[in-house]
């Protein structure tokens, strides 16, 4: 059946897909994720940084909805459009394999949390705990497979449930703040003092650890390599933002797509730097880094006690399996729409009588799968998984800026007039491109030469698509970005098998 039986989304389905995708396991894990990071200075700086760079990113894609309304899923086409086929399916390709992986940190998280009730379930990454999330995985799968419509309405009630407990959280702890533990906490280095006084940091909550726990996040760390430490994190908890856009051929009005993604941003950037620096004033960063993740669970819980654990364990099982079920839709859209424009074989193409892309979802699927099993032989299953994630998706955010450059420098999709629209929108995708660019330098070589691993062998499907279409696969230029993406994935693979890269 064809897909535009599918009765279109409102500007409201659109904007819970983009919240619904950026909510999901990224926001319950920020205070110990930037506790060991950061303090409450470097944590408003890296917000400042990500906020501004992510928001031009999304007015950017909200500048390519207007100027290229005939473009569809834009995390892909538009890197097509602007720089060839080869790079379109990097694109699409690394999107795809992020949101994947992304899905793979969601099943981890709800495991980890369980954990904390049910110890075999460990931190996730336990055989138990595989053997439930894979039962959890192929249960969506064949909800999935019902039709996109229903998963996009579920996806907005789920949005809805998710956001109340964040709510709720963030309300407590405006209460519970305490300005002295806040500025004990803001440049990121407790006073030495301060860290050999247990009675001392007993006053202000920190519990049951002994110095030695204390030292590590006591060193003399600059505050730029503290906001470093920040960006992938960042990166990760904004993947979502192209919702709307990937959408966009569901759309009841292509403006629509556009508005979506700014106002989806807004608001989830709202919360995110109220749960990151109230969590400065509630707990010493010590503490902070020693949580367990969620540890929005372990902040909530030191404020009201063992309730406010499993409240907030709650709300994030509601809220993985919501960002579960918009991140499946977006990368099964993604393959879907790359193999309609030629770049990866026509087999996912096909569709099932309820109009989803069904070689798509299962090819989604079982890669999902496969990561899942990799994670019983990682130590730190969540952090890789988020880590991973984010830098794979950020050479579509490149691409996606870099084609908003490239348009707004031609003036091509602009009228005669609008001359001052296309110099700003200018200012605006060069801000975007180059943000991405520090993202990439800030995630470092590891992530980049993990990233090839997919990017290099993957390309075979690019070569399959271009042989079913009896076309030459590589321009010159092609091939060498094909050559340096191989070699970087065996760099990556002997690291791997030495040791010298660890997971």
């Amino acid at each position: 059946m064809a897909s535009t039986t599918i009765k279109k989304l409102s500007i409201w389905s659109l904007t819970s897909l983009v919240v619904g995708s950026m909510i999901g396991a990224g926001i319950f894990s920020l205070p110990a994720t930037f506790g060991r990071a950061t303090g409450g200075l470097g944590a408003l700086i890296a917000w400042v940084i990500a906020g501004g760079g992510m928001l031009m990113l999304a007015l950017v894609f909200q500048s390519l909805a207007l100027r290229k309304p005939e473009l569809n899923s834009g995390v892909y086409i538009y890197a097509q459009k602007g720089f060839g086929d080869y790079a379109g399916f990097a694109s699409a390709i690394g999107f795809w394999a992020g949101a994947c992986i992304g899905s793979v940190s969601y099943f981890v998280l709800i495991k980890s949390t369980l954990g904390a009730f049910f110890p075999a379930l460990g931190e996730g990454n336990t055989l138990p705990a595989v053997l439930i999330a894979s039962a959890v995985l192929w249960s969506f799968h064949f909800l999935v497979l019902r039709g996109v419509k229903e998963a996009a309405a579920i996806n907005t009630v789920a949005t809805i449930a998710k956001v109340i407990p964040i709510f709720i959280f963030i309300i407590v702890l405006v209460f519970a703040f305490k300005s002295d533990v806040f500025m004990l906490n803001f440049w990121g280095d407790l006073p030495v003092s301060a860290a050999a006084d247990l009675t001392h940091l007993d006053d202000y909550g920190y519990v049951g650890h002994a110095a030695t726990d204390i030292a590590p996040v006591v060193g003399t760390e600059s505050l730029f390599t503290q906001i470093r430490s920040t960006m992938l994190v960042t990166v990760f908890v904004f993947v979502g933002i192209e919702g709307a856009s990937v959408y966009s051929r569901y759309a009841q009005n292509r403006k629509h797509v556009g508005i979506a993604t700014v106002l989806g941003f807004i608001g989830v950037l709202c919360l995110l730097i109220l749960v990151t620096v109230l969590s400065y004033g509630v707990l010493l960063r010590p503490e902070l880094a020693a949580l367990r993740q969620p540890s929005m669970a372990g902040v909530l819980e030191y404020i009201v006690g063992p309730w406010g654990a499993v409240f907030i364990s709650v709300g994030l099982i509601i809220s993985v399996m919501g960002a579960y079920l918009s991140w499946t839709l977006l990368a099964a859209e993604v393959l879907f729409s790359a193999a309609q424009s030629g770049l990866i074989p026509k087999v996912f193409t096909t569709e099932n009588r309820n109009g989803v892309p069904s070689s798509a979802v299962w090819m989604t699927n079982i890669f999902i799968q496969v990561f899942l099993l990799i994670t019983l032989f990682t130590d730190y299953a969540f952090q890789l998984a988020l880590e991973l994630t984010s830098s794979l998706v950020l050479i579509p955010y490149l691409l996606v800026a870099a084609y908003g450059v490239k348009l707004a420098k031609t003036g091509e999709g602009y009228a005669p007039t609008e001359v001052s629209a296309q110099k700003k929108e200018w200012v605006i995708a060069v801000i975007a491109m180059l943000y991405a660019v520090l993202m990439v330098y800030a995630g470092g070589l590891k992530y980049i030469l993990l990233s090839a691993v997919i990017y290099g062998p993957g390309t075979l499907l690019f070569i399959m698509a271009k042989r079913e279409q009896n076309q030459a696969v590589f321009t010159p230029v092609e091939r060498g970005f094909f050559i340096i993406a191989l070699a970087a994935a065996a760099i990556a693979i002997y690291c791997l098998y030495s040791g010298v890269i660890n997971v």
